[in-house]
Parts: structure tokens; C-alpha cells; sequence
């Protein structure tokens, strides 16, 4: 794909994997914000971008710590570190919380609940407090050891053992999903990411909480468990295709218009067009406010593009002209 390229692919998937982790926990965050973050620490152009916000840049450093630092031992004093940066101002929503450290007696049972107060179902509850030093040795011990243990189901064991400890008392599920991709990173042997494992948890996520769900209710056989996690890699793997078709689909655009220089006003509102979170089409208005110019400029700047064909004129007219990108470049069609 060449340099460039696979550093678009990679930041496109890093993002994904940010803000779907984050989804998971019903957490929603501004995908341009971490896209911006994520771009900026890996030295990539963010001109046009919002800056990150602190519980953005948060798990931003975790996740990039995890995975372009993949080959550095994981150690308690690390966990402490990514679990600080989730939660930087000591919070969790309006509960004060321990940061950089274990969850304590003084915090409770640590229960995954459901249901009415007075009729709530208890659906899992992690170790006594008292034990997450120990627990957390053997694990850390186990996940560093240099065994023959195959590095794919290192990954779908190591998630699912940190989320049973539950050692923190929030943010598990991020955490271990960025050992999981820690490990997968250690599998592939590279820090460039191309599938995204938390993006498709996230569009199977009833069934990933029945999973563990079921696991932890259950025995140690983990054989079930073991089986879907790999289907659903397996579908992240396959679903990798769309994001590259779609990188390259953007490669071979801006090759296009690189024939004839666009000017940065283009260059902009063609690149916030070409972002996954772009609603609706393109109309004069819309291109003054995101160009921050004048309405006369505007058309000025649309009706060159689209002489060049970068701009396709939707059916309909006057006010409710519009305009899109096309559907294809050089015979790569964008999905």
C-alpha cells in the first residue's frame, strides 16, 4: 500500500477502535476528536481537525500504548497508568473513584447488576478485594510468560480472565480490550492496525455481554468462549476489507485532484466529505460554513470541482441543489 497509505488505514482503524471501545460502555465519543488525537501523536497532518478533549486524549494514550507499545512487558505500575489516563480527573461520571491502583474494601462488592432497586438480578460478582494483588500477579505472570500458548487465544484468554478480576472499580472492559489488542499486536508482530476486534464487539454487543456473561456464571471450561471470540476476529478480520476499499478509494480521489492543485478551501471540505461521520450532501451554504467563507465563494469553488468531475450535481434544483462525491476512481468504487 505504501507509507503513506498504511498510516491512513492504520489511523482509521485506531479511531474506530477508540471510539467503539468506548461505545461499549455507553460511552459516546466525537469521532473527529479522537481521529485528531490519534493523528497528531503519530506525526500525520491534522489541519481541518478538532482538538482532542481530556477524557479523548485519556484513552487515546491508552490505546496507542498498548498496541504501538506492544512489545514492552505489562506490569501493574503500566495498568495503573492506563487506568489514571481513563479517568483523569479522579471521577467516574459524578462518583470519586480510585485511580492508579486496585479497587478497595471500602468500594464493595464489585457486581454486574440488573433489574428494579429491591429486585435486582445479580449477574456476575468479581473477587473480594483482598485478592486482587494476588490475582493480578498470576495474571500478569500468565501473560508474560514465554510459553508456546498460541498468541490468538493468548489474547481471547487474557481478555476475558482481566474482565472476571474486574481489579479497577471502572473501565475493565477498555482495559481489557486493549490487552486483547495488545496481544494481537504481539500475534502480528506489527503496531499498524488494519481490523478493529472492539469495533465489531460493538455491533455484537448483547452478545458479547451473554458470552461473558455465561463464562463467568459457568465452570472453567472456556472452550465456548474461546470459539466466539475467534468468530468475531474473524469477522473484524473480514470486515478490514471495507476500511482498505475505502482508503484506497481516497488515495486514487486525491490522486485525481492532485493533477490539478485544489486550493485549500476544497482540500478541506473534500477531506470532511471523505470522513466516515459525514452526513447528507454538499450545498453551497453548507460548503460557505464549513470553509468559512462567503456564499459567492462557495459556488465559485463548487462549480470548479465539479467541471473537474470531483463534484457529481445530484437531480433536483434550485434550492435544493446538492452535490456529491463520485461513486468511483479509476474503476475503485467506494462502498
Amino acid at each position: 500500500m505504501g507509507f503513506e497509505l498504511r498510516r491512513e488505514a492504520s489511523l482509521g482503524t485506531l479511531t474506530s477502535d477508540v471510539v467503539k471501545s468506548s461505545a461499549i460502555e455507553g460511552e459516546n465519543l466525537n469521532p473527529r476528536e479522537v481521529r485528531s488525537s490519534i493523528a497528531r501523536r503519530l506525526g500525520m497532518d491534522v489541519a481541518g481537525l478538532a482538538p482532542g478533549s481530556r477524557d479523548v486524549e485519556g484513552i487515546v494514550d491508552l490505546m496507542l500504548d498498548a498496541t504501538q507499545g506492544f512489545s514492552r512487558p505489562l506490569t501493574r505500575e503500566r495498568l495503573f497508568g492506563w487506568h489514571a489516563a481513563l479517568f483523569p480527573g479522579g471521577r467516574s461520571g459524578m462518583r470519586r473513584i480510585t485511580t492508579g491502583g486496585w479497587r478497595t474494601p471500602e468500594a464493595g462488592p464489585m457486581q454486574i447488576v440488573s433489574g428494579p432497586v429491591g429486585r435486582e438480578k445479580v449477574h456476575f460478582e468479581a473477587p473480594d478485594a483482598g485478592r486482587l494483588e494476588n490475582e493480578m500477579v498470576s495474571f500478569l505472570g500468565w501473560f508474560e510468560d514465554k510459553n508456546n500458548l498460541d498468541p490468538v487465544l493468548r489474547a481471547g484468554i487474557a481478555h476475558l480472565w482481566f474482565v472476571t478480576i474486574h481489579p479497577f472499580e471502572d473501565g475493565n472492559g477498555r482495559i481489557g480490550r486493549a490487552i486483547a489488542d495488545m496481544a494481537l499486536a504481539r500475534s502480528d508482530g506489527m503496531a499498524d492496525r488494519f481490523y478493529s476486534l472492539s469495533t465489531q464487539m460493538e455491533s455484537e454487543r448483547q452478545e458479547y455481554y451473554a458470552q461473558l456473561e455465561k463464562q463467568q456464571r459457568g465452570t472453567p471450561e472456556i472452550t465456548g468462549w474461546l470459539e466466539w471470540f475467534l468468530g468475531c476476529l474473524g469477522r473484524a478480520i473480514g470486515d478490514a476489507e471495507d476500511t482498505l476499499r475505502s482508503v484506497l478509494f481516497k488515495a486514487q480521489l486525491w490522486g485525481e485532484m492532485n493533477r490539478q492543485p485544489v486550493n485549500e478551501r476544497q482540500r478541506l471540505v473534500v477531506n470532511r466529505m471523505l470522513e466516515d461521520d459525514f452526513e447528507g450532501h454538499m450545498h453551497t451554504s453548507k460548503y460557505a460554513r464549513l470553509a468559512k467563507c462567503s456564499t459567492d465563494t462557495a459556488l465559485r469553488d463548487i462549480q470548479d470541482l465539479r467541471a473537474r468531475g470531483i463534484f457529481i450535481r445530484n437531480p433536483g434544483g434550485g434550492r435544493s441543489t446538492s452535490y456529491r462525491l463520485p461513486d468511483r476512481v479509476g474503476g475503485q468504487a467506494l462502498d
